[in-house]
C-alpha cells in the first residue's frame, strides 16, 4: 500500500428520507479498512447518543472518529446556542483531519442535517471541500443535502423511504437502528 491509495479522493454524499445513509457510509469504512486505508469520522449532532458504532470503532486499526453534540435530538425550530457552537467544532475538526494528511477518507457523519437546521453554514462547509486535498476520500451524509452540495459532489446516492417498520409503531432497535 502507497502512502496515496489514490490520486482522486471524491466526494460523496448520501441522503434522503430513507433508513441507510450513515449505515452505507460505515459500510464504505469497512471497505476501506480492508484494503489499508485510514479512516476519520466526525460524527454531527450525536454526542452521547449509545450507538452501537462507537462501541465497535476503536477496536478496529486505522480508524479514529470524534463525537460532537448532545443526547438529546436538536430541535430545528428552536436550536440552542450550543447545539451550534457543537456543531462548529465538528466542523473545526473536520476541517483539521482533511488537511492532517493523516486519513485517506474522512466521514462527516450528519453534516447535511446541520447545514439543513444552520448550525453551520453551505458556504463553510463548501469551503472545506474546496481546501480538501486531492488524495482524501470525503462522505457527507444525512437528509436534507444542500442543492449546492449536491451540485459539487461527485456521487450522490439519495435513500428514499419506501416502508419503515415505524410506520407500524415499532420502535428504533438497538443494534439495527443504532
Amino acid at each position: 500500500m502507497t502512502d496515496k491509495p489514490f490520486a482522486k479522493g471524491l466526494v460523496e454524499i448520501f441522503t434522503g428520507s430513507g433508513k441507510g445513509k450513515t449505515s452505507t457510509a460505515l459500510g464504505m469504512v469497512l471497505r476501506a479498512l480492508g484494503h489499508g486505508l485510514r479512516v476519520h469520522i466526525i460524527f454531527f449532532m450525536k454526542g452521547n447518543y449509545p450507538y452501537g458504532e462507537r462501541n465497535m470503532l476503536p477496536q478496529l486499526a486505522n480508524v479514529s472518529f470524534q463525537s460532537f453534540g448532545h443526547e438529546q435530538f436538536v430541535d430545528p425550530q428552536n436550536v440552542k446556542a450550543e447545539e451550534r457552537e457543537q456543531a462548529g467544532e465538528a466542523l473545526q475538526a473536520a476541517r483539521a483531519a482533511i488537511a492532517s494528511g493523516k486519513f485517506d477518507l474522512v466521514v462527516l457523519d450528519e453534516v447535511n442535517v446541520a447545514v439543513a437546521w444552520k448550525l453551520i453554514e453551505v458556504e463553510d462547509l463548501l469551503k472545506l471541500i474546496e481546501e480538501k486535498p486531492q488524495n482524501v476520500e470525503l462522505i457527507l451524509t444525512g437528509r436534507y443535502a444542500d442543492q449546492r452540495l449536491i451540485e459539487r459532489a461527485d456521487l450522490v446516492t439519495e435513500m428514499v423511504e419506501v416502508k419503515h417498520p415505524y410506520q407500524k409503531g415499532i420502535k428504533a432497535r438497538k443494534g439495527i437502528e443504532y
